[in-house]
């Protein structure tokens, strides 16, 4: 069967022109000869036009596909422009020359270092030629954005940057009407575990914005700002754990620290070690010797780095050998699966005679793991709290893990209320078998 994807262009440029302001007959035949000069294979022009609008002749004329939308805002355009092209790489642009046609080559060169690549006029090694009021709004706004959404990037304003069609598909059409669009595009790929770079860029300003426009454009962000701090908190933001091991709330963040504590007390001296729903939490990341796994590959995405060891995968299917592991960490994962769905036999198949299992989860025979809890779905009702549809006590889980044949050593707490068990699989253990798959309907 052949493949949909091997007639698409390497790459598509979109340009959209959504407020009237345009240089089109000086920027598309620029912007042609440094596609002919820079990419090998086939590329192709989108400008996005109102429709009906009279710049259409220009574009067509330069040899640009026109794609026709319905006003108003940047947001439309946007979504217009990328539904309509077909490239395995796009980049957008602005229509009045503040973006050298000649920085497409530089973004295309760079484009295998990151999955999004942002023309930044705010990183070392940038130039930037604008009014100093303008320079001001703008350095203030993204330094809004970026505080207040914990992200590690500059300028998160920019509309030239370069995307890995992948992350598009991903990602989907904006919600946003104006140029907030662009936020939005940026906060849900990395939300999505997507890596963005920052490319330092030389911009020019060329026309400025009035007064109108700017009050405008100001409700849009303050509008969208909200909607993206409700994503940044919520379990859908592929670093979600990462950031609560740093949280400016000081009981999550020494939950958080307290139970890496534990965790790595307890398999300290391992050599071959697997943690199961990995996350993006810090107990992964500082541990080299350790395969992280986990269902959702955004979490996987967030967490690539040279070396380290990342799987999707199920808990009751593991994709490993048996006896793979010296030792096994399942932490806050179990409470999220149905108790007639869940199967724990398969840890302790990979896991070495000898091996240790540490396996955590909330205790809710404990009242004071109820109490925060409730008060946690309370004040972060897009937490994880509302996804713990399988409680445990103390003495079901230790039931449990004694029914797997392992012998119980430790059992330590954070803040009285998460139990950390910590069980060795006895040396002359046999290996589980694999329980059958429940065939769905039977």
């Amino acid at each position: 069967m052949p493949d949909p994807t091997s007639n698409r262009p390497e790459l598509s440029v979109i340009v959209p022109v959504w407020n009237g302001e345009h240089s089109l007959g000086k920027l598309l035949p620029r912007l042609f000869t440094v596609l002919g000069a820079t990419v090998k294979g086939a590329t192709e022009v989108l400008v996005v036009l109102p429709r009906g609008d009279s710049a259409t002749q220009v574009a067509q004329r330069a040899g640009a596909t026109v794609v026709p939308f319905d006003p108003p805002g940047y947001g439309a355009a946007f979504n217009a422009g990328l539904a309509a092209s077909r490239g395995k790489w796009v980049i957008t642009m602005d229509a009045d020359f503040s973006h050298n046609p000649e920085f497409v080559r530089t973004l295309w060169l760079r484009r295998r270092e990151a999955d999004v690549l942002i023309a930044s006029r705010y990183v070392a090694g940038a130039v930037v030629d604008m009014p100093l009021s303008r320079r001001i709004l703008s350095r203030t706004l993204n330094r809004l954005y970026r505080t207040t959404l914990a992200l590690p990037h500059r300028d998160l304003s920019s509309g030239f940057r370069m995307y890995r069609r992948r992350v598009l598909d991903d990602v989907g059409s904006v919600s946003a009407e104006g140029l907030d669009a662009l936020q939005e595009v940026l906060v849900k790929a990395f939300s999505q575990g997507w890596k963005i770079l920052e490319v330092p860029l030389f911009y020019r300003q060329l026309r400025g914005w009035t007064g109108g426009r700017l009050a405008e454009l100001s409700a849009g962000y303050v509008k969208t700002l909200g909607r993206l701090i409700a994503l940044r908190n919520s379990v859908k933001a592929a670093d979600y754990d990462n950031r609560a091991f740093d949280s400016w709330i000081p009981l999550q963040r020494y939950w958080q620290r307290a139970r890496f504590r534990v965790i790595r007390g307890m398999v300290d001296g391992a050599t071959r070690i697997l943690d199961i729903g990995c996350g993006s939490s810090r107990i992964v990341q500082t541990l080299p010797q350790a395969v992280g796994l986990d269902m959702q590959i955004r979490k996987l995405r967030w967490l690539r780095a040279p070396g380290r060891q990342l799987v999707q995968g199920s808990l009751s299917e593991l994709p490993f050998a048996d006896e793979a592991f010296d030792t096994v960490i399942c932490s806050e994962v179990i409470e999220h699966i149905p108790r007639d769905q869940i199967e724990l036999t398969d840890m302790v198949r990979v896991l070495a005679p000898g091996g240790r299992l540490v396996l955590g989860t909330p205790d809710y025979g404990r009242w004071t793991w109820r109490t925060l809890e409730g008060m946690y779905k309370k004040v972060f009702p897009q937490g994880y709290a509302t996804e713990h549809i399988n409680p445990y006590t103390r003495l079901e889980l230790r039931h449990e893990i004694e029914r797997l044949g392992l012998v119980v050593l430790d059992v330590q707490y954070v803040g009285g209320s998460e139990m950390i068990f910590k069980a060795v699989k006895p040396a002359e253990a046999a290996v589980p078998v694999r329980p059958a798959l429940r065939v769905a309907g039977s």
